[in-house]
């Protein structure tokens, strides 16, 4: 049907004027502009292929963990960007800039004090760190107060293990103004303490790591905390562990008692923004290479989410009540982020082109309705016009005609599928109607 139609001067709205046509392009480009973006975000990569790992030290404990992560990832296609640092403060500094590569690290417990603005998260808790004193002495030595006035190495700037060294001293009455508190790496108070030139040192490390076993075969002396329990009571992010008689040597029977220890945890934290399907992995990870026993835990023990210290992420909430995503069990990796980015994403769009096609019969049908509507209107607005006219002029009833068969003549050219041709008859029936009241009108007035 032409936009406009002479015969249509009863029920023909105005043509579309510019201001109109203008506003509907612009809609028109916005959609399309919208749609644009969403099409750019379903086909974005499923996930990023690379995780930038702040650890600590070259040869700490941090490093070995990452170490062993990477090899695990790697089978899912994930490469582990490991960076070193000088331990858990920066890893904290660096994770809590929102503008940093940094996207996970390791923190030990108690040497932060996190707020809510940081957008951090706690992935796992994923191991004891055991605190090691070694000290030179003729005595025994089980309180950290027996220190004072003694030469003591505290770890290096920016290390967990510096923050939480002056914090147990401080408890006991051993500051800087009474006690030469030396800051220097592991290897360097190690030779110290044997050359004399140091009393005591603390430490950190599992004890096969190599500084450990070194330290624990060695001459000097280890600490036990006597005061562990009310330690751990003022210092809740610590825990009291026992380093059983003998772990170092069975034949040598070294350490020939129990040594009472504390220990902090090591967190494995992250940014908020961490894709959950990348968590999940870091999980798996953290299981394989924590899982096991050692000398302070059974089987299993670690990792686990009890800490406080950090939010904890709701993939890891989700993971230790249920295990990884049911898509993440039996799919490829690469395969389940696909659907869990892509095709999720697309759930939406998926279902608004379903209700479309559903509508477009709809549609096309009152289209093809609306053709036969607009000559009804036409119809009806001329009948209601003879019903007024009692008695109509001979002009009124020569227009009146020129009318109904400008209707008829017009519907006669309407194109409608063969489904809708009772539709069209009805239509010619009341073009009918009307030529018979047309007919009525001329015969009263001759």
């Amino acid at each position: 049907m032409p936009r406009h139609n002479p015969a249509l001067h009863r029920s023909q709205k105005p043509p579309m004027t510019p201001g109109r046509r203008r506003l509907l392009i612009i809609g028109a480009v916005l959609l399309i502009a919208a749609l644009g973006w969403a099409l750019a975000t379903v086909l974005k990569p499923a996930i990023q292929r690379t995780i930038v790992i702040t650890t600590g030290a070259d040869n700490g404990i941090y490093r070995g963990f990452a170490d062993r992560y990477a090899p695990l990832l790697k089978r899912d296609g994930i490469t582990l960007d490991i960076r070193s640092s000088t331990g858990s403060i920066e890893n904290y500094q660096r994770l809590k800039d929102p503008d940093s590569e940094y996207e996970v690290g390791f923190i030990q417990s108690g040497t932060t004090s996190p707020k809510e603005t940081d957008h951090l998260q706690t992935i796992a808790a994923v191991s004891y760190e055991p605190i090691w004193v070694f000290y030179r002495a003729d005595t025994i030595v089980n309180r950290l107060a027996q220190l004072r006035g003694k030469r003591i190495a505290t770890g290096v700037p920016g290390s967990g293990l510096l923050n939480v060294a002056q914090v147990l001293l401080s408890y006991s009455g051993v500051t800087g103004d009474n006690t030469t508190l030396l800051e220097m790496d592991a290897a360097k108070a190690y030779q110290d303490l044997e050359n004399g030139t140091l009393d005591a040192a603390f430490f950190i490390g599992r004890p096969d790591a190599s500084m450990q076993q070194t330290l624990l075969n060695s001459d000097l002396k280890l600490m036990s905390f006597a005061q562990a329990d009310a330690l751990v009571q003022k210092f809740p992010s610590l825990s009291k562990i026992t380093f059983p008689r003998a772990s170092t040597s069975i034949v040598n029977d070294l350490p020939r008692a129990d040594v009472t220890l504390l220990a902090a945890t090591a967190l494995l934290v992250s940014k908020d923004t961490l894709h959950p399907a990348l968590a999940y992995l870091l999980l798996e990870a953290a299981r394989t290479v924590h899982g096991g026993e050692d000398y302070f835990t059974p089987l299993g023990a670690f990792p686990n989410l009890n800490t406080d210290e950090f939010p904890i992420s709701d993939e890891s909430v989700r993971y230790f009540k249920s295990g990884r995503p049911f898509l993440q069990r039996y799919l490829p990796f690469w395969l389940a982020s696909f659907i869990e980015r892509r095709l999720l994403i697309l759930v939406p769009f998926m279902a608004l082109l379903i209700g479309l096609l559903q509508a477009l019969p709809r549609m096309a049908a009152a289209r093809i309705k609306n053709r036969l509507v607009v000559w009804y209107r036409e119809i009806k607005s001329l009948e209601d016009e003879i019903w007024r006219t009692p008695q109509p002029t001979p002009d009124q009833i020569a227009q009146w005609r020129e009318e109904i068969e400008n209707i008829d003549a017009n519907a006669s050219q309407i194109r409608v599928p063969q489904r809708y041709f009772q539709d069209v008859y009805a239509l010619k029936q009341a073009i009918g109607i009307v030529r018979e009241r047309i007919f009525q009108a001329a015969a009263k007035i001759q």
